[in-house]
């Protein structure tokens, strides 16, 4: 079994050495580990560094093209290169490496195919205290509207089956880790959290400016993934909230109507009429978008078939 760990960077080149020396030689149930850095348009010294350090694999974006790209990137390229299971990791070493043999651990057991790393919530001792309050709040809201137990829905630190990896098509350009355990939950694929120590922090986040900015972000992305995947409940939850507050104006006229007419109040009648009506039409609108979803299902499953066999003409399998 080969595991691939994989490192997007970013300027990296003075805690890069960090990240790869420290990576275990040796894991239970792995036969080779190899390493794969992913240069985002870096301006330093890192590939040089890389290079330097004895890194595997390394691919390179000729000019910045995000987190959520490059993981994506990095994914591809290690399936090519025969990769069974591939742990993403940050080139900032937050994450510490010797935590990877508990990270692929339930997937060599077969118990999931998606692993995250838990950094621990409230207990973490190095964020401070509204990041802990937000990623733990976060991931409570994540988890219940997806339906699986994620205690940090935005942690970087998650190995990966091949199965899961080839399934799972990052659409975004922000950040993938919501997107992938939206995406995970509704194609039924097992993720399991494994709690991990982390590092003290060595710089600033360059995904986000300021937490507002984080909270935007991920909000948009996560809206418009679970869409995507689940335009029915979406569109009917808010086309029934339409309806029901255009309803409220079309009491409010029939009661005045009964009782004396409803002299003056027809501006009321209109309102909840148009509401009602467009309340209505989201909901065609959830149904047509579901109709569609179908066909973006079909094409996901083409995709999948195909891969696999393009494995199989070159693995020469019949």
């Amino acid at each position: 079994m080969k595991l691939i760990v994989q490192i997007p960077c970013l300027n990296e080149e003075k805690t890069l050495n960090d990240v790869i020396s420290t990576i275990p030689k040796k894991i239970d149930g792995i036969d080779v580990i190899e390493t794969l850095i992913i240069d985002d348009g870096s301006s330093d010294n890192t590939v040089a560094v890389a290079k330097e350090i004895g890194v595997t694999h390394i691919v390179r974006n000729k000019h910045n093209l995000g987190l959520a790209r490059s993981f994506t990137k990095g994914l591809d390229a290690c399936l090519a290169r025969g990769a069974d299971i591939v742990v993403n990791t940050d080139g900032d070493n937050q994450y510490p490496s010797d935590e990877i043999p508990n990270i692929v651990k339930p997937i060599i057991d077969g118990q999931a195919d998606i692993v995250v790393g838990h950094r621990g919530g409230m207990d973490n001792p190095h964020f401070p205290y509204f990041k802990r309050k937000l990623q733990v709040w976060g991931s409570r809201v994540i988890s219940w509207i997806i339906g699986t137990h994620v205690p940090d829905a935005v942690s970087g630190f998650r190995a990966i089956s091949r199965d899961a990896a080839e399934q799972i098509n990052i659409l975004t350009t922000f950040s993938y880790t919501i997107e992938m355990l939206v995406q995970a939950a509704h194609k039924n694929i097992v993720i399991k959290s494994v709690t991990i120590n982390t590092n003290a922090k060595t710089r600033e986040s360059r995904l986000f400016k300021s937490i507002p900015y984080f909270i935007k972000m991920s909000g948009m992305t996560f809206l418009r993934v679970y869409t995507m995947y689940k335009p029915l409940k979406v569109f009917l939850y808010l086309g029934m909230a339409i309806m029901l507050l255009g309803a409220l104006p079309v009491l409010r006229f029939l009661y005045f109507f009964l009782n004396d007419g409803g002299g003056g109040h027809v501006q009321s009648l209109i309102i909840g009429g148009t509401l009602f009506s467009l309340g209505f039409f989201t909901v065609i609108l959830g149904i047509i978008a579901d109709l569609i979803s179908f066909n973006r299902k079909l094409t996901e499953k083409l995709l999948y078939r195909i891969q696999i066999l393009e494995e199989k003409i070159e693995r020469n399998d019949p």
